[in-house]
């Protein structure tokens, strides 16, 4: 029996019990009644929604009962709220079944998380089934649960024919291969709701590339796409980026660990040249030297719209590092705020190009290994930053709170970590360096979220002189 067998058959019986007040409340203690063999004891936090919740909670009973399995106590417990998270649960198919009966007819869960359950290309179908049905969710994270080809058809099938609301998928670890590939190309060529997309740590290849640069050619909704840990090399590369080149959507694209070589970042030069809409560009771990660096240079000075470059784990020398400075220091409309190349051992000639960088693009932040042949002492060490701030609002009887409001161009509490880095190495009153800055960028964002928060600072006192 398929999902919407059962459902059908569930709608008679629930029609029946509908008639009576006494059918209903035989219903709800049946419920009631089964639950005590799940995993944990449940209890109806809002009265309110009992009915509701109770309703579901039958419905994914009755589910487990048709597949034989265990009911999951804390999915119960949450079919009411709009995030679930059921990671890790080893649900399998049957689960994952009882899981998409459940969430047929649910208008309340929009985010939902089943990644490493061994769904396998039956839970797939399941998923993909009720998600016909479903117009609530949103979100869904099947990564790392076996789904294989089968699994991956159904998946595209179902954005092909755009019946989902779903915006975000995250579909790594799957074992797809070129065959699903093209089903993805095909889905996505006409998909006009998915904005995040996560096909990361699979088998896509060289044919892989081709299909999916066909899709990003027309696809006009995808701004995040995850291809990291494939096996694209430098031919994958190249046919990825030629859809890419007319692509105007696609704002964030990881592709490390793929091998794509100095053949690929040839390709992406040519890409960045075109391209105003891509920000952010991973191309970690690719085996890129320094001739590749070079080439790379060669967009980057034709680019105004990247603003994050991640180059870590290349095989790149200070050479390949101080090219890609300068390529940013040649374009007067460059908005890159971040180049990571976090394993590349530099040297004091590029520190101070760094330095030179700072006084004229104080947003932009390099992030790059040790420094050859220097042992830092505590004499060399830069003053603590903080600690110069704590002086100058003492000295003038501020709060933390005042200085940020005055960044803050929003108005928001949150400023933006590249504005950020400008405001202090413009500010009048307080001479910070580039270390320095990146001291309290470290304190103030600790998450990494390209954004300092400072709502917690406004109800500070302002700080008294002793």
């Amino acid at each position: 029996m398929n999902l919407f067998g059962f459902m059908a058959d569930q709608n008679e019986v629930t029609s029946e019990t509908s008639e009576s007040p006494e059918s209903v409340s035989l219903g709800d203690a049946s419920a009631e009644k089964a639950t005590e063999g799940s995993d944990t004891d449940l209890e109806v936090e809002d009265p309110q929604k009992a009915f509701v919740g109770t309703t579901g909670t039958w419905l994914y009973l009755e589910a487990c009962k048709l597949t034989e399995v265990v009911p999951v106590s804390y999915f119960i417990q949450n079919m009411a709220k709009s995030y679930i998270n059921l990671n890790h649960y080893g649900l399998g198919p049957k689960g994952a079944k009882a899981i998409a009966i459940a969430l047929m007819t649910n208008e309340t869960v929009t985010h939902l998380e089943l990644e490493d359950n061994c769904m396998m290309a039956e839970g797939a179908i399941c998923i993909a089934e009720m998600l016909r049905k479903n117009s609530t969710l949103q979100e869904l994270n099947i990564s790392n649960n076996n789904l294989d080809t089968a699994g991956a058809k159904a998946i595209a099938n179902l954005l092909l024919d755009n019946v989902s609301l779903l915006h975000t998928i995250l579909l790594s670890g799957n074992n797809f291969g070129e065959e699903s590939a093209l089903y993805f190309s095909e889905a996505l060529m006409s998909n006009f709701q998915v904005k995040e997309l996560d096909l990361s740590h699979n088998e896509f290849s060289e044919k892989g590339g081709q299909l999916l640069g066909q899709m990003l050619d027309s696809n006009s909704k995808l701004e995040i796409l995850d291809l990291s840990w494939n096996h694209l090399r430098g031919k994958g590369a190249v046919a990825l980026a030629k859809g890419l080149r007319g692509n105007g959507a696609l704002k964030i694209l990881n592709l490390s660990w793929n091998g794509i070589g100095n053949e690929g970042a040839n390709a992406l030069a040519d890409v960045l040249k075109v391209n105003d809409v891509l920000v952010h560009l991973d191309i970690s771990n690719n085996q890129i030297n320094n001739e590749g660096a070079k080439k790379l240079c060669r967009g980057l000075e034709a680019n105004e719209k990247l603003r994050i470059l991640k180059m870590a784990g290349n095989t790149l020398t200070v050479e390949g590092a101080t090219a890609l400075v300068l390529s940013i220091k040649k374009t007067s409309k460059s908005t890159m705020e971040e180049i990571n190349i976090s394993n590349v051992l530099v040297n004091k000639t590029f520190i101070k190009l760094l330095d030179l960088m700072y006084q004229i693009r104080p947003e932009l932040n390099v992030i790059y290994g040790e420094l050859e042949g220097c042992i830092i002492t505590k004499s060399e060490q830069h003053p603590n930053p903080m600690k110069m701030i704590q002086n100058h609002l003492k000295e003038h009887n501020l709060r933390l709170w005042d200085i940020f409001r005055k960044i803050d161009e929003e108005g928001n509490m949150k400023i933006p970590v590249a504005a950020f880095r400008r405001a202090m190495m413009q500010h009048p009153s307080i001479p910070t360096d580039r270390i320095q800055i990146g001291e309290l960028v470290h304190k103030l964002d600790r998450n990494q979220t390209g954004v300092v928060d400072y709502s917690h600072f406004k109800a500070q006192k302002p700080v008294e002189g002793e």
